[in-house]
């Protein structure tokens, strides 16, 4: 199923010299194991063939295209309705590190240095993102893009977007009704007490957390923006294609 997304060039073309899925299988494991280019095992392709390979596929959109393609057949295996009508969306900021420095800044509520990286997510998968920003960037000067994206994606079917009280404010609101959706803020309780389970927000926190267990996306270790949004997706990928193959399985 992944095969016709990596082929970029023909299968018996004379500068192949490795297959592709050992290369798709050293980037799996280098951004599940968190582990650097130089460090892959060397049962996999020399790491310098893996770290250009995978520069042509993040330029060519090739994990972008996959993921978007494995969220329609998802959501056509559990419900006619091919297309969302609801998303949530959220950032998350990412600890900066030497390599990302450049482009860091420092978001004050989660007193950290980094990047921020934003998101927004359909119910289970992801539609649009991750766009990234310095940290000390304001949220809601992003939802614009991130809301453009969303309905270039899904055919300007989206028409509510539950997002947290980061992104209250005429500003935001106006920007998302440009492209026909409005922004509905889900507050906390006033008596909070320990954990505290929102409706619709838990949905791209869940998200979050499945990043999370991808070491290389714990923090920003890229260079390149279009390298840690790319990573994203074939984290979003991995994840997918196991849900995959479990419903074709049990069909």
């Amino acid at each position: 199923m992944v095969a016709p997304y990596l082929t970029l060039l023909r299968e018996d073309c004379r500068e192949r010299r490795y297959p592709l899925r050992e290369v798709f299988n050293a980037m799996r494991l280098m951004v599940r194991a968190g582990a650097p280019w130089r460090l892959i095992p060397h049962e996999f392709p020399p790491w310098a063939v893996v770290h250009q390979q995978a520069q042509r596929w993040i330029a060519a959109g090739v994990f972008e295209a996959l993921v978007h393609d494995l969220r329609a057949v998802l959501r056509l295996a559990d419900d006619p309705a091919s297309q969302p009508s609801a998303v949530v969306l959220d950032a998350r900021t990412l600890q900066s590190s030497c390599e990302s420095g450049a482009r860091a800044g420092y978001d004050g509520a989660k007193r950290r240095r980094g990047s921020k990286v934003h998101m927004a997510v359909d119910t289970p998968e992801p539609l649009a993102g991750p766009a990234g920003h310095p940290a000390n960037e304001d949220d809601r000067a992003h939802v614009g893009e991130v809301v453009q994206a969303v309905q270039a994606l899904t055919g300007e079917t989206v028409e509510v977007a539950y997002v947290d009280q980061g992104y209250t404010g005429e500003a935001p609101a106006v920007a998302a009704a440009e492209h026909g959706v409005s922004l509905e803020v889900v507050k906390l309780p006033q008596a909070k007490r320990g954990f505290v389970l929102l409706p619709r927000r838990w949905v791209v926190e869940r998200s979050f957390g499945w990043m999370a267990r991808f070491r290389r996306l714990a923090r920003d270790y890229e260079r390149l923006p279009s390298t840690l949004a790319g990573l994203h997706f074939i984290a979003f990928a991995c994840l997918m294609l196991s849900r995959v193959v479990v419903h074709f399985q049990t069909c």
